[in-house]
């Protein structure tokens, strides 16, 4: 997205993570933040991460990276007339204000697009732009985790209702929804001229994640696809089991048959393969306690480490169920370029992981996220204004 300039009036998570999407593939993007602080997510406290914590916070560097920051108070006549300039030179618009807000700062899709007919206008919402629900306010947390059934589905019955994994975690999902929209519709441009409206929403993207489970509710004429515990499962080698040293191995072997026979072997059980109880797929959901049960203490029996090497000398599919700080070391993560060093003019570093997507087998190059209002001035010289005409909007409030 070399040479595409992004134009960002977003708040928090959803949107400004597309603009951090685009920003990875190559995008300028400029977000325009209040002078009075900047966008809340600057200052946020979130998952017991604290601002500030290791030099940085955290959810402003995820969201924000390799953007630039331009300061200007929206509500003021020069500041919302800057804002026009920068929607005349730019190819896509993004935000996440609510319509309320959006018709008072007059940066609806008619005003801006009247500006730039060539322009991308990409809004991302809690719950969509129609209905009763269109101008009401939605997190990740109670829209994408709760609203769409992902909660309720992720948690065993009985038990108390699963939270989210970690912050932002539906804002991210979105995010990628919204920045595959915007690149559809620039796309779309080149061939007619015009530009157009792309929206998604927290909603619309929690739904898209249930979509099959949905489907599968709705063939079944059900709330909810029906859960059973580990014991009473379809195949026994499509499972968890926990390790000597209390970590787990999740066995992922669908085509169980192919795979039965030679794991038994390697996992030192090899007398499994013939009884008669477990020797299909049939047998063994018909007798899948019994069999579970045995492969309980087969792996209860040695640590994660060992199994580790005995099962890489087999073909059924199996993994390691890691804690997400471990990423920090798996080599196949930095091998692909899914995780990278960002460097800071003062010397910190942070890791961070880029956009899912890469082009040419090359991974995206990542920038730290801005100072509030770094590149204001480097902005407006840009669109011709001269340091008189840029005092003069500093002085008047228009920009900071």
């Amino acid at each position: 997205m070399r040479d595409v300039r992004v134009v960002e009036v977003a708040l928090y998570a959803l949107v400004p993570a597309a603009g951090a999407v685009l920003a990875d593939w190559g995008a300028e993007v400029i977000k325009v933040e209040h002078p009075a602080g900047g966008d809340p997510i600057r200052n946020l406290s979130a998952f017991g991460v604290d601002p500030d914590t290791g030099g940085f916070t955290y959810l402003w560097e995820v969201m924000n990276r390799g953007k630039r920051s331009v300061c200007i108070d929206l509500a003021t006549e020069d500041g919302h007339a800057l804002l026009l300039e920068l929607v005349r030179s730019a190819d896509v618009f993004l935000t996440n204000f609510l319509p309320p807000a959006r018709r008072k700062l007059g940066i609806d899709a008619e005003e801006l697009m009247a500006v730039n007919p060539r322009l991308i206008y990409a809004r991302g919402s809690g719950y969509g732009t129609r209905g009763d629900e269109a101008d009401k306010g939605g997190y990740d947390g109670i829209t994408y985790w709760n609203r769409t059934g992902v909660a309720a589905a992720a948690t065993p019955p009985g038990q108390q209702l699963v939270g989210l994994p970690g912050p932002a975690f539906g804002d991210i999902q979105g995010a990628m929804t919204l920045a595959g929209g915007i690149s559809a519709a620039l796309y779309e441009r080149e061939r007619t001229g015009r530009g157009c409206v792309v929206d998604t929403s927290l909603f619309a993207a929690g739904m898209w994640a249930m979509q099959a489970t949905f489907v599968g509710s709705s063939v079944l004429g059900v709330s909810t696809l029906p859960r059973t515990d580990r014991f009473h499962v379809a195949n026994p080698l499509a499972n968890t089991y926990r390790t000597a040293d209390d970590r787990y191995i999740v066995l992922a072997m669908l085509q169980a048959d192919r795979y039965w026979e030679r794991l038994c072997e390697v996992i030192g059980r090899p007398e499994l393969a013939a009884d008669p109880r477990f020797t299909t797929m049939e047998t063994r959901r018909a007798n899948a306690v019994e069999c579970v049960a045995i492969l309980d203490a087969v792996f209860a029996a040695r640590p994660l480490a060992e199994w580790c090497r005995v099962l890489a000398t087999q073909d059924g599919q199996w993994e390691v169920v890691r804690l997400v700080g471990e990423l920090a070391d798996d080599a196949q993560a930095w091998a692909n370029g899914y995780l990278q060093r960002v460097h800071y003019d003062d010397g910190r570093e942070l890791v961070l992981i880029p956009a899912p997507v890469q082009f040419n087998e090359e991974p995206s190059t990542l920038r730290p996220a801005p100072e509030l209002g770094a590149d204001t001035e480097d902005v407006l010289l840009g669109l011709g204004h001269d340091w008189d005409s840029i005092i003069a909007l500093k002085v008047s409030g228009a920009v900071g």
